[in-house]
């Protein structure tokens, strides 16, 4: 007998989309298939004909970022626990974050893990940002602790305030990192790429025509500040013979770009985020809370994203999650105050992530589920070293599942987060149409009717091994 089982369901296998349901035991997927051959289970969830998909897979967070608040271990172990709340209410039930300190990493690696395991909802990994000459020297300790992607910001943050700890990367430091991850079974190199030169020069102009306003934000980085970057981490990937993957890929030209080097042979992939496909820098009503790093662009670029997520030019999605409070982000001018003094970046983000892109995808017929299912949890799995055991509904696999009912709406309002307080976001205001019913995550239901059933705590630090990560 299993311990749960989920029926009448329309289920998104790798191999497309069944009748039928799930059974699980011991967190493991039994059984996938009609709901006559599943094993009777000591609980069954009826999924009322809705869809259930394995659940989304966030491939980019920043928690420890409410550091404004708090000193970074102490905010990583603070947003552990409110970020992944709102993750499995979102029906996100894997993620990996960015490491983020100008210290060495390896000494805190124990702290690391042990953190996310006792204030975590959901099983969790790390990529590692390389922003230092001792994390270069790190690299093959951070592997042999399960690290495998590593982010360098390429010739961006070189005006970064000193009390970020951040130092950009010039070409010099790319090539160091690229060529000791080509030596990686699986490693990946993550670009934030953009050109701070360019970028420095076009702030100073906008600042001195008074300009203080969302499209402001857009013009000092411009389309091509994000395209001259990507064509060179192209050209640095083909040399090295390593794999790339730019981060947050904002720009239609950097579809472009991207297209014409995978076409050739070069492993350069990208990654895009909600508010990339659904907002545009002329949304000034948007103020401050649309500030995000690379900035909003136009339309065209946003239609060009959509393309390339369908055609498999751009395969992964993220959210960039920043959970910075309200208080931090706005500064002392309101949510229409002074646009170059406050924070980039996109609180919230991980329990919008799966809505969004149901409402905003799937329900206006521009991504379809199959495919929408591939590039959050395949794709992602696959990209980092989780899959077959996350990522996809087949037997064998962590049994991290979410019903989703595609008629379920909710506007997205402060009682709409089970976050950091108070929420916001880009989408704030909107209202959503594509949404959880149960997440259910290793077989444990967490929620149910947008009620929490769990305490946090007793998740597993996903160690990514040349294999990959198996049970342990």
């Amino acid at each position: 007998m299993a311990d749960l089982r989920v029926v009448n369901a329309r289920v998104v296998t790798p191999s497309g989309t069944l009748e039928g349901g799930v059974a699980a035991e011991d967190g493991e997927i039994v059984a996938v298939g009609a709901d006559r051959n599943l094993p009777s289970a000591d609980r069954t969830i009826d999924a009322e004909g809705n869809y259930l998909i394995p659940g989304f897979i966030d491939p980019h967070v920043h928690w420890g970022l409410s550091r404004y608040e708090y000193e970074y271990h102490e905010g990583l172990a603070h947003d552990f626990e409110t970020e992944t709340r709102g993750a499995v209410h979102g029906g996100v039930t894997t993620v990996v974050n960015f490491l983020l300190q100008p210290d060495p990493y390896i000494p805190d690696m124990d702290y690391f893990r042990q953190v996310g395991r006792d204030r975590s909802y959901i099983d969790f990994a790390y990529h590692a940002i390389v922003h230092q000459d001792h994390h270069v020297e790190e690299i093959p300790d951070l592997v042999d602790a399960g690290i495998r992607s590593f982010k360098v910001f390429f010739n961006w943050y070189k005006h970064a305030s000193p009390e970020l700890g951040i130092d950009h990367s010039d070409a010099g430091r790319v090539y160091q990192v690229l060529d000791e991850v080509s030596e990686v079974n699986n490693g990946v190199v993550m670009f934030h790429a953009e050109n701070e030169d360019l970028a420095y020069e076009r702030r100073q102009e906008l600042q001195a025509e008074g300009r203080n306003d969302l499209p402001a934000w857009s013009e000092s980085a411009p389309n091509i500040c994000e395209a001259m970057q990507i064509e060179q981490i192209a050209r640095m990937t083909e040399y090295t013979d390593s794999r790339s993957y730019i981060v947050h890929m904002s720009t239609g030209e950097g579809v472009d770009i991207c297209e014409r080097w995978q076409d050739q042979g070069v492993n350069i992939h990208a990654e895009t985020l909600p508010a990339f496909l659904c907002h545009t820098k002329d949304e000034e009503e948007l103020g401050v809370w649309g500030k995000i790093s690379p900035p909003l662009r136009g339309e065209d670029s946003k239609q060009r994203l959509w393309e390339g997520l369908r055609n498999g030019t751009v395969d992964y999605l993220g959210t960039d999650h920043c959970p910075h409070k309200k208080a931090f982000k706005e500064k002392d001018g309101g949510k229409h105050g002074d646009i170059w003094d406050a924070i980039p970046g996109d609180n919230n983000g991980i329990e919008y992530f799966l809505p969004v892109m149901m409402s905003e995808g799937v329900n206006r017929n521009r991504i379809s589920m199959e495919r929408l299912v591939e590039v959050c949890a395949e794709n992602n799995a696959k990209r980092w070293g989780l899959y077959p055991r996350k990522g996809a509904l087949v037997e064998g696999a962590d049994a991290d599942m979410v019903v989703v009912d595609l008629e379920k709406s909710r506007v997205v309002d402060d009682e709409f987060y089970h976050t950091m307080e108070p929420g916001y976001s880009t989408f704030h205001g909107q209202e959503l149409t594509g949404l959880p019913t149960h997440t259910i995550v290793g077989g444990e239901v967490v929620v149910e009717d947008d009620e929490l059933q769990v305490e946090p705590g007793g998740r597993e630090y996903l160690h990514r091994g040349p294999e990959g990560v198996t049970r342990s």
